[in-house]
């Protein structure tokens, strides 16, 4: 039997056919099919551009392709040579979402500013997408984008209205912004590394941690100025807290911030006990002129905790009231606190106490707790109501891990019977954790303290032991 082909166009004899037989009538000609369905050698890209309308047929159960496929699809056809493809117009969306990372990618959380200039670079982004809107309408990678930044905006609190930012740096450059100044001069292939940044904090009986992390309890009652530079003064004024004791307290801060060029006039804020304003002395709460000031207090809990950002020299300043007492904490740039004129060396955050005033050159607390009374006679015993075990249980509730904060709340409820100078403690180490720039570092030990004292009295007893056993067998 003879097997015909089919064709399109015509009938075709049988090779195998007799002499003039009749070819019988082909079959109707089927249904034009789509050129590609999907499977095997795929056509040029935009090979259908000139191609009739054709009927679509309808998918069902259709999903939409993951957002890193797309992106890998977007990335290739970003390579096409130009002209294999062409339209009208582009849709730019890659170009807006790499010139919001470039926006950010340097910006850090822990810095003053961080919240005025994402939310610019916010609203850069989102302009960048409503004027390639039309050329990426269905683009899914657009429509993503746009839903993350409506996002972002409302959990920074970003209004849609305001100063955005621009991928030239020389355009983003602000003098009353010191994190700016850093970024003009990487630009111009100054200082390629990031400022350093510097923490001082005081809190309780007083216990002093300088800008270098040594960790001291001193006595300095009076006043004393804890910063002095060509840019900020801080000055503290302690007070006996026991009678009878070398223990004393912060009841009085007074800080400055020198006028800088343009940025700011010279602002002095003042708080004592039972006092703790959220504006300066002037009555003012801000420096600077324009909608973002250079310098300004916030109230965070009225009467207890106010905080003071200065922009122009990168600076950050958290004032507390806990019981009837202060305390302090700053951040600054490592440059700028330490641009000073000789004669105002005595800064007890850049130089620690004097040895002077140290209580047992800042091992006091250890000899407290320890029941070792000190030489000088200085510190009174345990205040009535508080043991060893007591405070040591109290001030446990409020730090599991026994650092020098911890060791210094002992302390300060065995000297001064205050409850409140473990709240002092705990706000103490909260503070480092917010303003400290070296996570590794918000935790210090004491290795002259209780575990050092005892260790390093093991340590010393042990080694000579293995020395005495060496010479015995030797």
């Amino acid at each position: 039997m003879c097997r015909r082909k089919k064709r399109k166009r015509g009938p075709i004899a049988c090779p195998c056919s007799s002499p003039g037989s009749r070819a019988p009538t082909p079959p109707p000609e089927p249904r034009r099919r789509p050129a590609w369905t999907g499977m095997g050698r795929a056509a040029p890209f935009c090979a259908a551009a000139g191609a009739e309308p054709r009927r679509r047929r309808p998918h069902r159960g259709w999903r939409s392709p993951p957002l890193a496929a797309l992106l890998l699809l977007l990335l290739g056809l970003g390579g096409l040579p130009a002209g294999y493809c062409q339209q009208p117009t582009q849709c730019r969306i890659q170009k807006c979402t790499t010139d919001f990372v470039s926006l950010t990618s340097h910006l850090n959380s822990a810095i003053d500013g961080f919240d005025s200039e994402f939310c610019k670079a916010l609203r850069a982004y989102a302009g960048c997408t409503q004027r390639t809107s039309k050329a990426c309408r269905g683009n899914l990678v657009y429509h993503s984008a746009v839903l993350g930044i409506n996002d972002l905006m409302s959990q920074r609190n970003c209004s849609k209205d305001g100063p955005t930012s621009s991928t030239n740096p020389e355009v983003t450059h602000d003098p009353c912004n010191y994190h700016s100044h850093s970024e003009a001069r990487e630009h111009q292939g100054g200082d390629q590394s990031p400022p350093t940044y510097l923490f001082c904090g005081l809190f309780g009986d007083p216990h002093l941690r300088t800008f270098n992390d040594h960790f001291q309890t001193c006595k300095v009652e009076g006043a004393w100025p804890l910063i002095d530079n060509n840019y900020l003064s801080v000055q503290v004024t302690n007070v006996p807290v026991v009678p009878g004791s070398s223990a004393t307290a912060t009841n009085k801060i007074t800080i400055i911030f020198k006028s800088h060029h343009e940025c700011t006039d010279q602002k002095v804020y003042q708080a004592v006990t039972d006092d703790l304003p959220a504006a300066f002395v002037d009555g003012t709460t801000s420096g600077g002129d324009g909608e973002i000031k250079s310098l300004h207090i916030v109230e965070k809990v009225s009467g207890h905790h106010v905080e003071m950002h200065a922009r122009y020299i990168g600076t950050t300043v958290y004032v507390r009231q806990l019981g009837r007492y202060l305390t302090l904490a700053i951040r600054m740039p490592k440059n700028l606190a330490m641009a000073y004129e000789e004669s105002q060396d005595l800064q007890l955050c850049v130089n620690g106490c004097p040895v002077s005033e140290r209580i047992d050159d800042g091992q006091g607390q250890v000899s407290a707790i320890m029941g070792q009374m000190l030489p000088r006679a200085a510190l009174a015993p345990a205040w009535p109501g508080y043991t060893l075990e007591t405070a040591t249980t109290q001030c446990h509730e409020k730090m599991p891990v026994k650092d020098i904060y911890f060791h210094s709340c002992v302390f300060d409820l065995l000297t001064t019977g205050d409850a409140n100078f473990t709240a002092a403690a705990h706000s103490a180490l909260e503070d480092v954790e917010a303003l400290h720039p070296r996570k590794e570092r918000w935790h210090l030990f004491p290795s002259n303290g209780i575990g050092g004292l005892m260790g390093s009295s093991i340590l010393s007893v042990s080694l000579r032991l293995v020395c005495l056993i060496l010479v015995a067998f030797l």
